[in-house]
């Protein structure tokens, strides 16, 4: 149930100090909370293809072990269906997983495009095409939220090589940044509404995604109407007032105080507005109290049927051709070969912060060997 709330009163009540606080992360992955004036904290896990809940020391590495989750298909995966509707249904099934883990921001999509195959993320982002990846993002974002589980679309922008990855500068000539590297964004923002965007390491032109006016405020919000709330990609904020100006909320991870202290000695020095740190206080407020009006205390998940969801879904992904009715010329008691250390330890995923424990697991060997008759030979 959505609950009324005067945020302009509550924005007069806090401190300067407690505004600079909550733009910046209280750890990990949880946000800062008020507790005096009823501010709670909201937690936020890495998709996109599964949740990274992490219990101990939480990471963006994927070097730490997570809570057991359901293990989707990657995002080049659900691409290879070219399934608006398995797209949705997915995000839909994240959405109540996240729900019942107490989380209220799922770390996705990504829909970077794919430009490099040497770039460590493709197997996270949909595809080469910006209509496929935009659309297929609209379907996900879309099911996540129709939860009440906000999404995080990343990485923004033309974040796509591995060199330098965190510093590079993309420089990229106006219709090229339209057409190719901006074009799955606008169509996810503008179709789904995500809660909240993600500012990438890089530089665009010159400058940080994180402090680019241009592409955070005239781009993103003057031009697409995004509402919702701009958060730094873990360790991506360089100079914070600076980002803050530029339309950059939250910063995350926590700073341990360094990037509030910036926020505060620019305001005392009047470098920055106080009315540009409300505004972006505001929009914080507005996503933390959404994600809480929104929260099922209650809410449960059947592990196994998630399980054989993810299987159907990967099903829609890989499969070209079905046997339905026998119809092709096979025998089931022909020899069956097994090539491979694959077939009984998959890959069913890349690493980093995408990197999930699989509630369960299961590989080719095996359901062959479920499936072929008596009477087949079988080797591997």
């Amino acid at each position: 149930m959505l609950m009324e709330r005067n945020l302009q009163e509550m924005i007069k009540q806090m401190t300067l100090e407690e505004k600079a606080e909550l733009c910046s992360g209280k750890d990990f992955m949880n946000t800062n909370s008020i507790d005096r004036l009823g501010v709670p904290s909201i937690m936020m896990s890495d998709g996109p293809h599964g949740l990274r809940k992490q219990d101990g020391s939480a990471d963006h590495l994927g070097i730490n072990k997570s809570i057991p989750a359901t293990c989707f298909p990657s995002g080049s995966g659900v691409a290879s269906s070219w399934n608006r509707e398995l797209a949705h249904t997915m995000g839909t099934a994240l959405g109540q997983e996240a729900q019942a883990a107490d989380i209220s921001i799922i770390l996705g999509p990504g829909v970077n495009i794919k430009r490099s195959p040497l770039c460590g993320r493709n197997f996270e982002y949909f595809s080469e095409d910006p209509y496929l990846s935009g659309t297929l993002a609209a379907s996900y974002i879309s099911g996540v939220q129709s939860q009440g589980v906000g999404t995080s679309i990343k990485h923004f922008a033309v974040n796509n090589q591995e060199y330098k990855r965190m510093s590079v500068d993309a420089v990229v000539d106006e219709r090229t940044l339209r057409e190719i590297y901006l074009a799955s964004f606008e169509h996810a923002v503008k179709e789904a509404e995500p809660w909240t965007v993600m500012a990438a390491y890089n530089k665009v032109n010159g400058d940080f995604c994180s402090e680019n006016s241009r592409l955070l405020t005239e781009i993103l919000r003057d031009e697409w109407g995004f509402s919702g709330v701009v958060v730094s990609d873990w360790g991506a904020v360089n100079e914070r007032d600076q980002g803050l100006a530029a339309g950059l909320e939250l910063e995350m991870p926590s700073s341990n105080g360094v990037g509030s202290k910036k926020i505060i000695e620019a305001v005392q020095s009047g470098k920055l507005s106080e009315e540009v740190l409300d505004r972006s206080v505001e929009r914080l407020l507005s996503l933390i109290f959404k994600a809480v009006d929104n929260q099922r205390k209650s809410a449960s998940v059947d592990v196994e049927a998630q399980h054989q969801l993810a299987r159907k879904i990967a099903s829609e992904c890989m499969v070209l051709l079905k046997n339905e009715e026998s119809i092709l010329p096979l025998n089931t008691e022909d020899s069956i070969a097994v090539i491979g250390a694959f077939a009984q330890h998959p890959r069913y995923q890349g690493g980093g912060s995408s990197h999930i424990e699989p509630t369960k697991l299961d590989n080719i060997y095996e359901e062959i060997l479920r499936t072929a008759t008596a009477s087949a030979s079988f080797s591997y």
